[in-house]
């Protein structure tokens, strides 16, 4: 058997913020919103989201004798995530792609945060998760107690906002006790992040529509030019208006330091750059993932 209270020890050990643990079961609730909102199309052309859909909301088809699951969180809100300043033409840039890949520097949090564990649990089994495999995170993390689902479909947290990455275990062994889940929905009246979005992606269920999304619609495959709104890849403008994210403090974690400035890269620098210098300066950023010709085709889709 875990113990909460360690294991939260052993999260922030690790590098993480927050951690919370909730029981598994099946997310029969969130399957029906989420099965309803790809009947509207809402997924644009992402089509990894129809597939596996019974085990997104199942953690024990993912995991064999699966018994509980992990929900950790990292601050990684820096200098650019609430906007930049006036007079500034650069293209921009979601301020999590400024950083190592998350990707990894989860996955590696999460190890670590499971050694800690097996050791006082011997015989634990389990698997992280970082956005690797279908399981509804956000939902888990509103059963761990960690926050809810703002108005953005992010998820929110008091302490920190929305700028929080989330990896997730699980595991085989049931807790002395499981976290409170966040009862609140803590945005109020507040739509401050539907009036921010120029697309009107924001729906009124606490939703995003990928057809009109600048994140998804700089970061994801697709043909042709798309209207960027100014961003190169991904998009903070719903995150830097929300009024739990202003009063959020920048990370501590050294992992989410940035490792370059965009403030500082042009549009001319960026139409100047080789595919070797690209790679030198991003591929270990989540930037990789969108690659040069893709980028350049967002610079081109007008402010």
């Amino acid at each position: 058997m875990l113990s909460l209270e360690h294991t939260i020890f052993s999260a922030r050990e690790a590098g993480f913020d927050l951690c919370g643990a909730a029981p598994c079961h099946p997310q029969e609730q969130a399957r029906r919103r989420f099965e309803e909102w790809l009947r509207e199309g809402c997924d644009a052309d992402l089509q990894y989201l129809r597939r596996n859909i019974d085990k997104r909301f199942d953690p024990a088809l993912l995991v064999e004798e699966a018994r509980s699951v992990i929900v950790c969180a990292v601050n990684y809100k820096n200098d650019t995530s609430l906007g930049y300043p006036a007079g500034c033409s650069a293209p921009r840039i979601a301020s999590y792609a400024r950083t190592a890949d998350y990707h990894r520097s989860i996955r590696e949090m999460l190890r670590d945060l499971f050694a800690l564990l097996e050791k006082r649990c011997p015989g634990l089994r389990g698997r992280a998760f970082v956005d690797s495999a279908p399981l509804a995170e956000k939902c888990w993390a509103r059963e761990a107690g960690l926050g809810w689902q703002g108005r953005n479909s992010l998820l929110v947290t008091p302490q920190f906002g929305s700028f929080v990455l989330l990896g997730e275990l699980v595991v085989n062994a049931p807790f002395d006790r499981y976290s409170e889940p966040c009862a609140e929905q803590g945005c109020g009246s507040c739509r401050a992040c539907l009036r921010a979005c120029p697309k009107g992606a924001i729906g009124e269920r606490r939703t995003i529509d990928a057809r009109r999304c600048i994140s998804c619609l700089t970061v994801e495959a697709g043909d042709g030019p798309r209207e960027t709104c100014g961003w190169l890849f991904g998009c903070d403008l719903c995150q830097s208006v929300c009024p739990y994210n202003r009063a959020a403090p920048l990370h501590t974690n050294p992992r989410f330091d940035p490792l370059f400035d965009p403030r500082e890269l042009s549009d001319e620098w960026w139409n100047a750059l080789s595919e070797e210098e690209f790679d030198r300066r991003f591929a270990d950023t989540p930037m990789a993932r969108g690659g040069l010709p893709r980028l350049r085709r967002n610079l081109g889709s007008g402010r």
